[in-house]
């Protein structure tokens, strides 16, 4: 019997294994008023310890950092919050949790940069701290989704009269959500995306 040649009796390989391609990274915004659940909802979803920068109210803050009288918040966010999520093998997400002061506004437009889109954070109890946000992301012309944190399971207000006196166009949704529930949270940024790749599909047909 004639020997083999060298190398011809190697196994049979399988098809080429295709490299990792890692998740796409998406930055979007986690926005509001004070003390609206900003801090909440991004340390609800995040999947690593959320970077927060909350610092003890104290004093001077009467008068300047309103809470709610049914709040027991005594810290506040005074730079930001971050954390991310893997939505799956292909988008990653990003969550920058905006300060809610206005004495803060100046940081908005640097964490606003280079993001898809924004989760604007509501406390039905105080509709007036919310305009800010939703006037900023107006005029930045950036995709956002208004979520109405259900504080104690309720809302002051349906989410109907939340949208009319916030006068908001009836092409941005509005949706009821808990700031502490991981799949509420998720539901409303993946509304959230769904509004960016919308919008990023009408300009790229322009």
């Amino acid at each position: 019997m004639a020997g083999r040649r060298p190398g011809s009796g190697a196994a049979p390989t399988g098809p080429a294994r295709r490299p990792h391609t890692p998740p796409v990274p998406v930055k979007v915004l986690v926005a509001g008023g004070f003390g609206v659940g900003k801090t909440t909802t991004v340390g609800a979803i995040s999947e690593i310890a959320p970077l927060t920068t909350e610092a003890e109210m104290t004093t001077a803050g009467i008068g300047v950092d309103d809470p709610g009288t049914i709040s027991g918040k005594t810290t506040t966010t005074v730079a930001m919050d971050f954390g991310c999520v893997t939505i799956d093998q292909s988008l990653k997400l990003y969550l920058f949790g905006t300060p809610g002061q206005a004495r803060f506004g100046f940081m908005w437009d640097d964490l606003a940069r280079g993001a898809l889109g924004a989760l604007v954070v509501v406390d039905s109890s105080r509709l007036d701290d919310c305009y800010p946000a939703i006037d900023y992301f107006e005029r930045a012309e950036l995709p956002f989704v208004v979520g109405v944190n259900a504080f104690h399971g309720r809302l002051e207000h349906s989410l109907e009269e939340i949208r009319w006196a916030l006068a908001i166009n009836e092409t941005v949704p509005v949706t009821r959500f808990d700031a502490r529930d991981r799949l509420s949270v998720r539901d409303a940024l993946l509304m959230v995306l769904e509004r960016a790749l919308a919008r990023a599909l009408r300009d790229g047909s322009a």
